[in-house]
């Protein structure tokens, strides 16, 4: 089972995708907990492998005055809270080769974003913190260049790398999902499909990203029927004044029917795969 070395994951015999899901960023404890809460309670009635995702900083932002983070340390202990509180274990994103060491004591997977993955000191500097590193397909990147973003975090000693699709850029203010690209990419480490980020529209005039929650059903249905290992669904009970990514995010009421529609379709397609 490929996350048999994650501490605290439950659910691993359900023959099911596994979930990364929280918040775009780590705003403070208790709207992290209240997510948190609210997913591990859907995933365990589900039968779901869980793991809590929140950013502990964003680096990654259209203008200055966007919102970072609340300070580092704040926000790994938060991650390491939702841990201790939930059993449950956790992934954040790093950006520079500092973040990693740093980050890998307070969480389980260290998220490589999307823009950074061909940076090699930051996909190596995670790899030898022996965590799961999860590495987030490049926008500008093929399917197929991934495997060389696998092969660096091997090199450094760690065998365990996943890859996770966030879309393609098609022309300059909208994404689409290359779903041929899933079964490649699976030949090179497990896949997991982002898909709040792959409904982004980026560079807009305004500096905000904006997006398209209203696909997200579409879009995380065809990941599972056509296989991924996992999906990543940012969330929050009040996207519109999240303070990241709420034009893409999926509201946190609305996740219980959407992991229900998705569980029931795979059970389907492990039918085909028997």
């Amino acid at each position: 089972m490929i996350l048999i070395e994650i501490p605290q994951i439950k659910h691993t015999n359900a023959n099911n995708f596994f979930l990364l899901s929280g918040p775009c960023a780590i705003e403070g404890e208790e709207m992290a907990l209240r997510i948190a809460e609210k997913v591990v309670a859907i995933t365990d009635k589900l039968q779901i492998p869980y793991i809590f995702k929140g950013s502990f900083k964003k680096a990654n932002r259209s203008r200055i005055d966007s919102f970072s983070g609340i300070g580092d340390e704040k926000a790994l202990k938060i991650l390491r809270k939702v841990s201790e509180t939930f059993h449950v274990p956790t992934v954040t994103d790093i950006h520079e080769t500092s973040d990693a060491e740093k980050a890998a004591e307070y969480v389980d997977v260290l998220q490589i974003p999307a823009f950074l993955v061909r940076q090699t000191d930051l996909v190596v500097a995670a790899a030898k913190t022996g965590k799961v590193v999860n590495l987030k397909k490049g926008q500008f990147m093929s399917p197929a260049s991934m495997k060389h973003a696998v092969q660096k975090v091997k090199d450094a000693g760690n065998e365990k790398a996943w890859i996770t699709d966030r879309g393609t850029m098609f022309g300059y203010q909208d994404m689409i999902v290359d779903f041929r690209g899933i079964p490649e990419m699976r030949q090179f480490a497990p896949t997991i499909l982002d898909v709040t980020h792959s409904l982004q529209q980026p560079n807009q005039t305004t500096g905000v990203t904006g997006g398209r929650p209203d696909m997200i059903e579409t879009i995380a249905r065809a990941g599972i029927v056509n296989n991924v290992d996992g999906l990543f669904i940012e969330t929050h009970f009040d996207p519109a004044n999240a303070k990241s990514d709420g034009a893409n995010m999926l509201h946190l009421n609305n996740l219980e029917q959407l992991l229900s529609n998705l569980v029931a379709i795979r059970k389907t397609i492990n039918q085909f795969n028997s």
